[in-house]
């Protein structure tokens, strides 16, 4: 199988609005993502 390189994509705006209103300080998944963003690129793996 050969899987090309992909950047990952913001979360949607929309995404972003919902789980700020449904978590209003926020939780454990999205302070990670804030914070830390993406472990690791698709170029490490190759």
């Amino acid at each position: 199988m050969c899987l090309h390189p992909e950047e990952i994509p913001p979360v949607p705006d929309e995404t972003v609005r919902v789980a700020k209103a449904a978590f209003p300080k926020g939780n454990l998944y999205m302070r990670l993502r804030d914070e830390l963003g993406v472990f690791y690129q698709d170029e490490d793996f190759a």
